[in-house]
């Protein structure tokens, strides 16, 4: 036999060794992929903090818009203010109260961003 009809030489493949080569080094990831206690206290600690977020704007909205009604039933003489010809409550009520709105919601998903940002962060930290 001539050296050039040689087959060339098969290497020996290992499932041990691919395993090994293949298996994530961050259990962080893993934990949340898999479903683990740990994983599942990761989520439920960013649920939780979207929740507190969600409810401390909520009661800023109740208490500010709450506040008005109440606001002009103790002092009457705000309810009979004018401006331009249009009474103050229908100024706050009707016009002002759907910037502030807006304003509590682009705060509201931008802190809730923030959040997820805090999350992710946790994820991709190094494990030491």
């Amino acid at each position: 036999m001539a050296p050039d009809d040689e087959t060339p030489r098969r290497t020996r493949v290992v499932l041990g060794e691919v395993a090994a080569r293949s298996r994530p080094a961050d259990l962080t990831r893993t934990d949340l992929a898999e479903q683990t206690p740990v994983g599942e206290a990761l989520v439920k600690g960013l649920m939780r903090a979207q929740l507190a977020l969600a409810l401390r704007l909520a009661l800023v909205v109740v208490i500010a818009l709450g506040a008005l009604p109440l606001l002009f039933v103790a002092a009457p003489g705000v309810a009979e203010f004018k401006i331009f010809g249009i009474y103050l409550p229908w100024l706050l009520l009707g016009v002002a109260a759907f910037p502030f709105l807006l304003v509590v919601g682009w705060a509201y998903v931008r802190w809730a961003e923030r959040n997820e940002q805090d999350f992710i962060a946790v994820i991709r930290r190094p494990e030491r």
